[in-house]
């Protein structure tokens, strides 16, 4: 993660680090060893503080937990980044030296590293891996591996196991794998995320979320992800604007020009799930994908916005099948679900949500409330989530 210090090449002092309440990374000078503090906000809203030393170790870079603030102080943590390089030095790996039992943290990052070389986009991936756990189970990320239980595991998977099952599983199946690597080295002899854990989980996972969807937070990785993949430009474009529209996939695959009057997409009433017209206001990030699709198209006033390689309309399982390739955790029409996410967080309005995604509206009370289609309304709405995921 880039450094976002506006202090850098400053050491940090006690009063910033005990201050500091903006989200970023803040490096400890230039003869800090590499030590950061990496602040983030996490999902019930509390700030984490968490020391990080960057290494190179046996030639790769790697990052080493260092414990989190107030636990571990500013001068705690200079001596810790010191000592890990002075064992560096003398050709000891810190991660094993003294401490022979890993984190939870130093688990995963085990098991990514291992299977990065396999996966088509290793960087990304791994950060969509990292963000997965951090935002569900940070607070186990810095435990001892051997001092997690399934009961532990159960607290972090249980509630997100119905109302967001897939989140759930891919969670679990991570979890599952940096247990199952501390088994194999020697540092514990169950896996507290496996078949105990299952057991206690309800049978049927699945309520009513049936499409694949990620957490708000972790859409941006997920989305550069597509960006950097090696897929024909015009589908990672559809994705994108499958994201920062949270309209339908066909709706997308299907747009043309002649539907886009300067910031404003209005979707014919044959092209939508409700069968009426739909006007979709359209972000900066919106229009500049417009933009960057321009040179696919023909130039005639009916002609697709996104056509495929071949010039025909990209299928959907072209779509589904780039987000299965990546490992993303998620489906196309899942992108819809992660912005009713984030609008329930943004405390956006249950009826002005529901407006974004061309709901049909059943409440007589909300349908006459909503007999206009509150485009400013909306208009604002899909600013912010633009500006989240991007």
């Amino acid at each position: 993660m880039r450094e976002s210090n506006s202090r850098a090449g400053l050491p940090l002092s006690a009063t910033f680090v005990k201050q500091v309440n903006r989200p970023g990374v803040y490096g400890d000078g230039r003869g800090g060893y590499g030590l950061t503090l990496r602040v983030r906000r996490m999902t019930n809203g509390r700030l984490s503080k968490v020391w990080v030393q960057r290494l190179r170790i046996n030639g790769r870079a790697t990052n080493l937990g260092l414990g989190s603030f107030p636990v571990v102080g500013l001068a705690t943590a200079r001596e810790r980044a010191l000592d890990n390089r002075r064992k560096i030095e003398s050709g000891i790996d810190p991660r094993i030296a003294e401490n022979p039992t890993p984190t939870l943290a130093d688990a995963l990052e085990a098991v990514i590293e291992g299977r990065s070389a396999s996966w088509k986009n290793g960087g990304r991936s791994a950060e969509i891996w990292r963000n997965s756990v951090r935002n569900h189970a940070d607070n186990l990320l810095h435990r001892p591996v051997d001092q997690i239980d399934t009961g532990d595991v159960l607290r972090v998977i249980g509630p997100l196991w119905t109302d967001r099952h897939d989140t759930a599983k891919k969670l679990r199946q991570r979890l599952s794998l940096a247990f199952r690597w501390a088994m194999a080295a020697g540092h514990r002899g169950d896996d507290p995320a496996g078949e105990a854990l299952l057991a206690a989980l309800p049978r049927n996972g699945v309520a009513r979320r049936h499409m694949a969807a990620l957490p708000p937070d972790e859409v941006p990785a997920a989305l550069a992800a597509i960006d950097s993949s090696g897929a024909f430009p015009t589908t990672k474009l559809a994705m994108r604007m499958l994201a920062l529209t949270a309209t339908r996939s066909g709706e997308v695959r299907g747009m043309r020009r002649e539907e886009v009057d300067g910031d404003i997409w209005t979707i014919p009433g044959e092209r939508t799930k409700v069968g009426r017209e739909f006007r979709v206001p359209l972000s900066p990030e919106a229009l500049a994908v417009l933009d960057e699709a321009r040179p696919y198209s023909d130039g005639a006033p009916d002609s697709l916005v996104f056509p495929s390689s071949r010039g025909r309309q990209i299928t959907p399982d072209a779509l589904s099948k780039l987000c299965h390739d990546l490992d993303l955790g998620m489906t196309p029409h899942g992108l819809r679900s992660s912005f009713r996410d984030w609008c329930a967080e943004s405390a956006v309005s249950r009826e002005l949500a529901e407006s974004c995604l061309a709901h049909v509206v059943k409440n007589t009370v909300e349908a006459a409330y909503r007999r206009s289609d509150l485009l400013d309304q909306r208009r604002d709405v899909m600013d912010a989530w633009a500006r989240h995921i991007t």
